[in-house]
């Protein structure tokens, strides 16, 4: 398995994603904004997607274990790391997941939230995504979408927002994401394809999937293309050469005019 690799924050805040790979695995964390709502942890999302890439790393490096446990295993050590922060906040720092592994001839993949995992296999393409917070608080969304970025009104409603969607997180009536505790691990979505029957697959934090999945500017054969022909760094700047256009949210409403954007580019052919 060949991995390319790129990320860029989407402006001048620390970049909240995380992306790494190996001969046999890929992973990439998104981190949740907190619009600014105290967390219970002073360390930060940027630390917390660090540390949780790097514990994935390690336990996953062993094939026996499978995706799920290795994630739990992950979300203990990382908790573990700071003990003294209230990791029982609703807000305590999380991050979507993505993690693709090429074991014994096949290729088993993990989504916990919104970051896809798509695929270029000889039948077409296929989308691995987790899009159970899209069903949720839909009037909060869309007063978001009313306001143009960088206004207070905006700025007010994606903290009406988030603070509701913190007290949805991790329970049985919202959505599931990596945060303090293990148990987000089996609400994951889980499986396996022989790895033959793909050619190339690509891992996507939401501000890298955008092109296709929100401003609908391009087609994923479209963004395979490119990941071929110019690697992850091109399509994070035909990203941000679209919003260039829409700086202030009007065409397509958004939380931010640029989020970070991270893509692992895995081929096999």
């Amino acid at each position: 398995m060949r991995v390319a690799l790129d990320t860029q924050a989407g402006g001048a805040a620390p970049n909240e994603d995380w992306v790494a790979g190996t001969p046999t695995l890929a992973v990439v964390l998104d981190g949740l904004s907190t619009a600014g709502l105290d967390t219970g942890c002073w360390h930060g999302v940027p630390w917390y997607v660090r540390h949780l890439g790097s514990q994935l790393l390690a336990v996953l490096a062993d094939s026996e274990t499978s995706l799920t446990a290795g994630l739990a295993q992950a979300l203990e050590w990382v908790a573990a790391l700071h003990p003294e922060c209230d990791l029982g906040n609703p807000g305590t720092p999380s991050a979507t997941v993505a993690i693709l592994r090429e074991r014994e001839g096949q290729l088993d993949h993990l989504v916990l939230a919104d970051s896809p995992i798509v695929l270029d296999g000889h039948q077409g393409f296929s989308v691995i995504t987790d899009l159970r917070v899209d069903q949720i608080l839909p009037d909060l969304k869309a007063e978001v979408a009313r306001h143009e970025t960088h206004t207070a009104g905006h700025k007010e409603a994606l903290r009406n927002l988030v603070f509701a969607q913190r007290e949805t997180r991790n329970t049985a009536t919202g959505y599931w994401v990596a945060a303090a505790g293990p148990d987000a691990a089996e609400h994951a979505l889980t499986g396996s394809v022989p790895a033959e029957e793909v050619r190339a697959a690509a891992l996507l934090s939401d501000g890298a999937a955008c092109l296709v999945t929100d401003y609908a500017m391009s087609t994923w054969p479209e963004v395979f293309a490119m990941l071929r022909a110019e690697g992850p760094r091109g399509l994070i700047d035909a990203v941000r050469t679209v919003e260039a256009t829409d700086p202030r949210g009007q065409r397509w409403p958004r939380y931010k005019s640029g989020d970070d954007a991270s893509v692992a580019f895995c081929q096999y052919e």
